[in-house]
């Protein structure tokens, strides 16, 4: 069939795509070092715990990590990102962050900050990463420990803050709004625009579990706010709500109704970056975890995954009629959580609906002043 993008996004992201594939070029990737955790947030998507044999068996060797990310720089890549679970917790983690430094990588972190201690605070401030970023539970302990399940988290979190920040390490500062928080996030806000002017950033909506694990999804849904909530916080935020207006012609399009295209991914996934799961299995994003979407680096290569892989689950299309004449079609799914990915997690189709994604969606529109038909 003959393709027809209609907007000039959808445009852009498919040039975009065959550009790329002629000159196979990877411009970041991310790199799971550990499920495994030392908090136990009730809404995270990922973590183990933190003396998981099994999870810790399966977890690539810092020489394999080198090894794929040789591969990525033959292929371009110029920035990495670590994470996790809870990144610190590896013993061989500042050999693996000196490593990709080494190899001339822009690095970032991204850690809960409990378990920074006096060496980590000189690695990073005689080897700085591109960023640091911590995530702010709650500003009092009775929030932070009521998310991370974890007595004592909240001390250990402001002292390895204090740490980095007496020490003179930039960092940038993030929360989650969820339940359990809510009733504080102005005061999050204001601690976290205090301590870095120059970023701060909330995120109101939680997807589910990569493992599928029935009792941790059911504590994520009930840390979810409603579609209401989402949008009162968003409209009290001046940034967020400044954003979402000057946005709102890339966020709302009514010509998305007459695309007929049927492929799943029209987002950017894949487009110049992936992802590395602590066990080595590679994603196109964060959040996409299908089967079919899923390549095994430990018996394969980069190159094939990028050159071929890729491309095949790029290609993937949907028969299935309701999304065709909904999700798919809908002017302002750029409001919504909706992907394949975050399908699959909430129904186990690429091509499912979600109900709460697209109230979330319709309460964004109204407020904007669009009233979908």
């Amino acid at each position: 069939m003959t393709e027809q993008y209609t907007t000039q996004q959808e445009i852009q992201d498919f040039t975009l795509w065959d550009t790329m594939k002629e000159k196979q070029a990877c411009f970041s990737f991310t790199l799971e070092l550990t499920a495994r955790c030392n908090n136990n947030c009730s809404h995270c998507y990922i973590n183990l715990p933190p003396n998981d044999t099994k999870a810790r068996e399966q977890e690539l060797t810092a020489d394999q990590i080198m090894d794929i990310a040789d591969q990525a720089i033959s292929l371009g890549a110029v920035w990495c990102n670590i994470t996790g679970g809870e990144p610190l917790l590896r013993p061989d983690f500042a050999e693996i962050y000196l490593r990709l430094k080494k190899k001339g990588l822009l690095v970032s972190v991204m850690t809960n900050a409990t378990l920074i201690n006096d060496e980590h605070v000189a690695l990073f401030h005689k080897y700085p990463p591109r960023d640091l970023e911590i995530t702010v539970y709650g500003i009092t302990k009775e929030t932070y420990e009521a998310i991370s399940r974890t007595p004592g988290s909240f001390d250990a979190f402001m002292r390895g803050l204090n740490r980095l920040q007496d020490a003179g390490v930039k960092v940038r500062l993030k929360t989650m709004a969820i339940r359990s928080n809510l009733h504080e996030i102005p005061q999050i806000a204001e601690f976290c625009r205090s301590r870095t002017k120059d970023y701060y950033r909330f995120d109101p909506q939680l997807h589910l579990r990569m493992d599928h694990n029935p009792a941790r999804n059911d504590d994520i849904r009930k840390e979810r706010l409603t579609p209401e909530e989402i949008v009162a916080l968003e409209l009290s935020d001046s940034d967020r709500r400044e954003s979402l207006e000057n946005g709102c012609d890339k966020l709302i399009n009514p010509e998305f109704s007459n695309i007929s295209c049927n492929h799943l991914f029209h987002c950017g996934t894949g487009n110049g970056s992936f992802v590395v799961g602590p066990d080595g299995k590679v994603r196109l994003c964060m959040s996409l975890c299908h089967p079919d979407c899923v390549y095994d680096i430990t018996k394969g290569s980069l190159e094939d995954y990028w050159k071929n892989f890729i491309p095949k689950v790029r290609d993937m299309r949907s028969d299935n009629k309701e999304y065709l004449q909904t999700c798919r079609v809908c002017p302002i799914i750029n409001l919504c959580l909706w992907c394949p990915a975050h399908a699959d997690l909430e129904t186990g189709r690429l091509d499912g609906q979600v109900d709460y994604f697209c109230r979330v969606a319709h309460a964004r529109a109204k407020a904007l002043g669009y009233i979908p038909h």
